[in-house]
């Protein structure tokens, strides 16, 4: 299945390696080394139009996105539920 990220952005579900709160960037040495470095190898793609708020980290490909670590989430699971109800 597919999530959508923003500006007309969708992903498939199974290559979500992570999602992380754009905040801890600048709160942790590490992740704000590995955002550098990404963008620096031109791996960063901002979809977020400067109003980031989660990078979307995949198998190709990291996204800032404007949408919320919390509800990038929800669409995630919510794929997985539609067919655990079918399955009932």
């Amino acid at each position: 299945m597919f999530v959508h990220l923003g500006a007309d952005v969708v992903i498939p579900t199974k290559e979500i390696i992570a999602i992380i709160d754009i905040d801890l960037i600048n709160k942790s040495e590490i992740t704000s080394e590995f955002h550098r470095v990404a963008a620096e190898e031109d791996f960063l793609r901002d979809i977020s139009r400067g109003a980031g708020r989660s990078m979307v980290i995949t198998s190709r490909t990291i996204y800032i996105s404007p949408i919320s670590p919390l509800t990038l989430k929800n669409r995630a699971e919510n794929v997985f539920d539609m067919f655990k109800d079918d399955e009932a």
